[in-house]
C-alpha cells in the first residue's frame, strides 16, 4: 500500500483499502455538503467519484463550500470537484455532470455507482434519489442540514425512509429559514462519508431504520429509530 493511504491502514485493511479503491460514489450536489464529501472520499482513496451539480457558484457560497473560491465565482461546481482532486489526489477519477438530475437522465447518469450520496437542498430531487437508487440497486446517503441542525440516515433499496420523514408540498429544505452555516454541513457531511465507507467495506453499523439528529446550539445528538416498510423483503 502506497504512503498516500498508509494513515488508513490502523482503521482500515489492506483488502479494504482496495475496495474503496475499486469503487464508484455517486455525490448528488457539490455544494456546502457536496463538496466536503468529495474532498473526504477523494483523500481516503475510493477511486471513482461521479460528481453532479448543474449549478454555478456564486459569492453566497463562499461562506461553506470548500470548492467555492474567488476565482472561481460564476464557474460550473462539477468541474470544480474536478480540478481539486486533481491537485488533492490525482489517481482518483472523477467524472464531472454539469447537468440537473432527474428521473430521464438520473438512471444513466448514476449507472456504475456502489452509493449515491444526497447532497441536495431540494426535498423533491431527495425524493427521487431514493427512486433511482431504490431502480439501481444501490444504498442512499441521507444527509440535510439547517442552520445549527442536521440529520444522517442510510437508505437501502426498498426501505423508502424518507417518506417517513417528508411529505405534503413542502420542495425546499429549511436551510432557507434557518441558514447555511460552514461547521453544519461539514460534520453531516463528515458522518454521510463515515456511512459511505461502512457501506463499501461491508463492516459497522449503519443508521438504516435509524436517523442521527444534531443540534450544534444545544451540543445534543439522538437517534431516532424509524419503523420499517411493510413491503421490505
Amino acid at each position: 500500500m502506497e504512503e498516500r493511504y498508509s494513515r488508513n491502514m490502523k482503521m482500515l485493511s489492506q483488502r479494504e483499502n482496495k475496495l474503496l479503491r475499486e469503487s464508484c460514489v455517486a455525490v448528488v450536489g457539490c455544494g456546502g455538503l457536496g463538496g466536503g464529501i468529495i474532498e473526504m472520499l477523494g483523500r481516503l482513496g475510493v477511486g471513482h467519484l461521479i460528481a453532479v451539480d448543474g449549478d454555478n457558484f456564486e459569492p453566497s457560497n463562499l461562506n461553506r463550500q470548500l470548492l467555492a473560491h474567488m476565482e472561481n465565482l460564476g464557474t460550473s461546481k462539477a468541474q470544480a470537484a474536478v480540478e481539486r482532486m486533481t491537485l488533492v489526489n490525482p489517481d482518483i477519477k472523477v467524472t464531472p455532470v454539469k447537468e440537473v438530475i432527474h428521473l430521464e437522465n438520473g438512471r444513466e447518469l448514476l449507472a456504475g455507482a456502489d452509493v449515491i450520496v444526497d447532497a441536495v437542498d431540494r426535498i423533491n430531487t431527495r425524493m427521487m434519489l431514493q427512486e433511482l437508487a431504490e431502480e439501481l440497486k444501490v444504498p442512499l446517503v441521507h444527509g440535510a442540514i439547517g442552520g445549527w441542525y442536521g440529520q444522517v440516515m442510510t437508505v437501502l433499496p426498498g426501505d423508502r425512509t424518507l417518506n417517513l420523514i417528508y411529505g405534503g408540498e413542502i420542495t425546499q429544505g429549511i436551510e432557507k429559514e434557518l441558514g447555511n452555516p460552514s461547521f453544519t454541513p461539514a460534520l453531516v457531511g463528515s458522518i454521510q462519508v463515515s456511512e459511505v465507507v461502512k457501506l463499501l467495506i461491508n463492516r459497522g453499523g449503519l443508521l438504516r431504520h435509524r436517523m442521527l439528529y444534531i443540534d450544534l446550539y444545544e451540543q445534543d445528538y439522538t437517534v431516532l429509530e424509524l419503523p420499517k416498510n411493510n413491503n421490505e423483503e
